[in-house]
């Protein structure tokens, strides 16, 4: 445990961050976190898993100075650091003590909430123990990738937050780290316990209700972007990067680790690693080709005012001013008639891929999917369906 110390003033508060930072070894790292942990044993006193993370303050880039104070006045700090001593907590209060009065410290607010959880009693579903325990979260290199649950938490709240766009920060493995959860209105639930639970739920005359069983939370259970619409709030997974004006219609879906660059109108599939580009339509039914299964490695990227028209489909990207027929599927493979520049030749679809102001349609009449530039856009969205304060 460190040399409890108090800084009286700011002054001293100043020289003691520069101090730590001289210190041999000592780094900053690209973002930490402080959080709450939903923790789930089996009994008390077995190893714990834990189902989710939430975050009270993240900094990323920033707060350099509460950096140092907890790198001084935590033991031995990882990748996620358990905070469930209150002797701890006070040390790092007392080094605060020149801000203790002012207000707009996130990161010490933070502090004082995980506090009050130290001496929390755990709470007993179906026989096992669900608990909140206080976490500090450090991502010391974004290329890396997690090691942890709480760190595969905290990257894809940098997702949904804006911190980072998809495929900036390092994902791997990240399915291997992410328990299996139930979701529910009274919090995440192991799936292990939930049918003794329901049982004793029905005879007690309660309810409660299981928004599904998987490994990744709904976005808005956790972070609500500023600046968007999301019709059917399950359809948006914790990790999707929405930016403003974007708008979700109810069959929109929006995987992790993907999404608009821009105000977008997505009533189809985004896929996981697919970027979709600013002022452009995903149309109803329509789906872009993600890397989670198959075994693909070439990720998707959709240009700006493209229209992938309802229940069409790509596997190649789109550059900018690209429009893909209602109904057309266009995998890599798919051969396609390019009529450009007076002459006609057949090329498969992954030649044209990144291409801009193509459109891609199927003849009438011979069957064959066709190519062709053109100078003339859709439309473009409704910007007043988009104007989303």
């Amino acid at each position: 445990m460190p040399t409890h110390l108090t800084l009286k003033n700011k002054e001293e508060f100043a020289e003691f961050v520069a101090e730590v930072e001289s210190r041999p070894g000592y780094t900053k790292p690209y973002a930490f976190a402080l959080g709450v942990a939903t923790c789930w044993q089996r009994a008390v006193g077995e190893s714990c898993k834990v189902l989710d993370t939430r975050f009270i303050a993240i900094n990323v880039g920033q707060n350099y100075g509460t950096w140092a104070v907890l790198v001084d006045a935590i033991d031995e700090l990882s990748s996620s650091v358990d905070l469930t001593e209150a002797e701890t907590f006070r040390h790092l209060m007392d080094r605060f003590h020149p801000f203790l009065g002012e207000e707009g410290h996130n990161n010490i607010d933070a502090l004082r909430v995980m506090s009050s959880l130290v001496d929390e009693d755990p709470e007993y579903i179906a026989g096992e123990v669900r608990s909140r325990v206080p976490v500090l979260v450090v991502i010391n290199d974004p290329t890396e990738a997690p090691t942890t649950t709480t760190d595969a938490y905290l990257r894809l709240h940098l997702l949904s937050l804006r911190y980072v766009q998809p495929r900036q920060i390092n994902l791997d493995g990240i399915f291997g780290l992410l328990n299996n959860v139930a979701w529910t209105n009274r919090g995440p639930i192991d799936p292990e316990a939930m049918n003794i639970f329901l049982a004793f739920d029905n005879i007690s005359g309660e309810s409660i209700g299981v928004h599904s069983v998987d490994k990744f939370p709904r976005m808005i259970d956790y972070v609500v972007p500023s600046g968007v619409r999301i019709a059917d709030g399950n359809r948006v997974r914790l990790g999707a990067y929405l930016a403003e004006g974007t708008t979700v219609m109810q069959e929109g879906f929006c995987n992790f680790n993907a999404g608009t660059l821009g105000a977008c109108m997505v009533e189809g599939r985004i896929s996981a690693g697919v970027i979709v580009g600013a002022h452009s339509d995903i149309g109803g039914g329509a789906s872009i080709m993600g890397t989670l299964s198959g075994g693909g490695q070439e990720v998707i990227s959709v240009g700006e005012h493209c229209l992938i028209g309802a229940n069409a489909g790509i596997g190649i990207s789109l550059g900018d001013y690209c429009t893909i027929e209602a109904g057309l599927y266009l995998t890599a493979s798919t051969p396609v008639t390019l009529n450009a520049d007076g002459a006609t030749t057949v090329v498969k679809a992954k030649v044209l891929s990144g291409a801009s102001g193509l459109l891609f349609f199927r003849h009438g009449e011979t069957g064959r999917v066709e190519a062709r530039p053109h100078s003339t856009t859709w439309g473009g969205l409704n910007e007043m369906l988009h104007s989303n304060n």
